[in-house]
């Protein structure tokens, strides 16, 4: 499995948000994640994926637990993987999720030193 953006930016980056000077490409990936993450149908998205069996999701399962319509919901998934905070695979005609665990440990250890 191929790391996202955000992991290999953090990983090549010895400064942490706290840490240190952080340079303008890696400030604007880190507010990206950060800002699909300001909004709260997201992280609830985010920990409805994470519940599931396999830690993955249907596009299908996850409409009615936040109770928007799929577009909707498709719209904030497509922000998450844009985000590199989720991964997303075609099976069929259904849209399957899985966090993008390495991703979600980087953005929690660019906020400590």
């Amino acid at each position: 499995m191929s790391t996202t953006p955000l992991v290999e930016a953090t990983a090549s980056c010895c400064s942490s948000v706290v840490g240190g000077v952080l340079d303008v490409e890696e400030a604007e990936r880190l507010a990206r994640a950060f800002k699909a993450l300001g909004d709260p149908t997201r992280v609830r998205l985010l920990s409805l994926i994470a519940a599931s069996p396999e830690r993955e999701a249907c596009i299908c399962d996850l409409v009615d637990p936040v109770g928007l319509s799929q577009p909707t919901v498709s719209h904030h998934m497509k922000q998450l993987v844009d985000a590199g905070l989720v991964l997303r695979e075609q099976r069929g005609r259904w849209a399957f999720y899985r966090l993008a665990d390495d991703a979600l440990a980087a953005l929690g250890g660019a906020l400590v030193r």
